[in-house]
């Protein structure tokens, strides 16, 4: 059973802290008040987090958005959260998925809400999904928000298909590329390397003939070396990055100063922004915890900042548009958008409007960066190819003429 760590005050006022064994929230709740504490706070203890945290399980997003789907129709047609959930846990086929709705299942049928029981699986429900959830409950709108949150993930799912898709050729003649060089390395030039000796010896090797040689020479005799390197350097990489907040925010960091790659990552999350910052608004959501919710949807550290000064900024009763112009990461464009929106009290229909054009240029700007990636994967290929012949060409052709 879970650990929960509580805050409460015995009768004669005193606060006291602990940490009881419970089988949900609600059972702890009950554990406390049977012995006369007043709980003041009370959440999961950071060891039974972790341990949910690794027994959760990540769900694909197309079963995700049927899911949602289906929810928000149940719940439309009258039918209970629980009698709902039950009904879905019966029909899916997807293990992991199965796993997840039963135990939301379960912590709902303990007292818990939907947004908490959901939280205790962030493989699955990311922090956006479950921020919405909650505004969704508080604000009496959860089928709404559920099917909002289905178009969402949807749209977010084909725009990240189209661009896998497209990034399927560039990537295979990479591959392709990479075992052909690795061939000509490895077997095609040390069968030169006895025709080259004795002007290997003599030093009237053409450089590039030399570099060649000697890279092969190198490839062949640490390649036991350099392939566990490389593997456990990405690995090494990929652990680290998922691990450390930091690497996190320092990457979001740098891919927005990326040439040609920059523009597209900002236009990107400005898009997710204003697409889910309209929805929440189109559902009723007050403009200041929207900010909130949204500003995680964006995906990147530096525009959650600049959106999170600007939720302080109209906390103040001040305007939306003048900290997103002063924060750089929105286009003026953009920005005189959303100060019409405002004046216009429609934002979020302007919002909505937005991330759409937003994203069909940026679909452009995608194509067009594939399109180029294609000839430049060739061309770089067709260098490296071309430097092997001519390194191999040449001392055969200073032999020939040196008789």
């Amino acid at each position: 059973m879970p650990d929960f760590d509580y805050i409460a005050r015995e009768l004669s006022g005193k606060q006291v802290t602990g940490t009881l064994t419970a089988t949900s929230e609600k059972d702890a709740l009950s554990v406390l008040q049977s012995k006369s504490l007043f709980p003041m706070s009370i959440g999961m203890s950071e060891e039974t987090r972790k341990q949910v945290v690794s027994g959760s399980k990540r769900v694909p997003g197309k079963y995700l958005t049927t899911f949602y789907n289906q929810l928000a129709d149940l719940l439309r047609s009258g039918v209970p959260l629980l009698r709902s959930l039950q009904l879905l846990e019966g029909q899916t086929s997807h293990a992991a998925l199965k796993f997840v709705t039963q135990d939301i299942r379960e912590q709902i049928a303990d007292g818990s809400r939907l947004n908490d029981a959901m939280r205790r699986h962030p493989k699955a429900f990311n922090s956006l999904t479950v921020s919405m959830v909650k505004a969704g409950e508080e604000g009496g709108f959860l089928e709404d928000v559920l099917a909002r949150v289905a178009a969402f993930n949807d749209h977010q799912e084909e725009l990240k298909g189209k661009v896998t898709g497209a990034m399927v050729y560039p990537l295979f003649l990479f591959g392709v590329g990479t075992v052909i060089i690795t061939v000509l390395l490895v077997w095609f030039v040390p069968e030169f390397a006895n025709i080259f000796a004795r002007m290997r010896e003599d030093g009237s090797l053409p450089w590039a003939t030399t570099t060649l040689l000697s890279f092969s020479d190198s490839l062949q005799e640490w390649w036991y070396v350099i392939v566990p390197a490389i593997i456990a350097a990405v690995f090494g990489v990929f652990y680290w990055y998922n691990d450390n907040e930091e690497a996190h925010d320092q990457w979001d960091r740098i891919k927005l100063q990326l040439p040609g790659l920059g523009p597209i990552v900002r236009n990107l999350a400005v898009a997710r922004f204003c697409r889910m910052l309209g929805t929440l608004l189109g559902n009723g959501v007050p403009i200041l915890q929207s900010l909130r919710i949204a500003k995680d949807a964006s995906g990147n550290v530096v525009l959650s900042e600049a959106i999170g000064n600007a939720a302080d900024n109209v906390s103040g009763g001040k305007s939306l548009a003048i900290p997103l112009r002063a924060s750089g990461q929105f286009s003026r464009e953009i920005v005189e958008m959303i100060s019409i929106g405002e004046e216009a009290n429609n934002l979020e229909n302007v919002l909505i409007g937005i991330a759409d054009s937003t994203e069909k240029y940026t679909s452009r700007k995608i194509d067009v960066v594939v399109r180029m990636l294609e000839p430049v994967m060739l061309l770089f290929m067709a260098t490296i190819v071309t430097f092997v012949i001519a390194a191999l060409l040449l001392p055969i052709l200073n032999m020939s003429t040196m008789q």
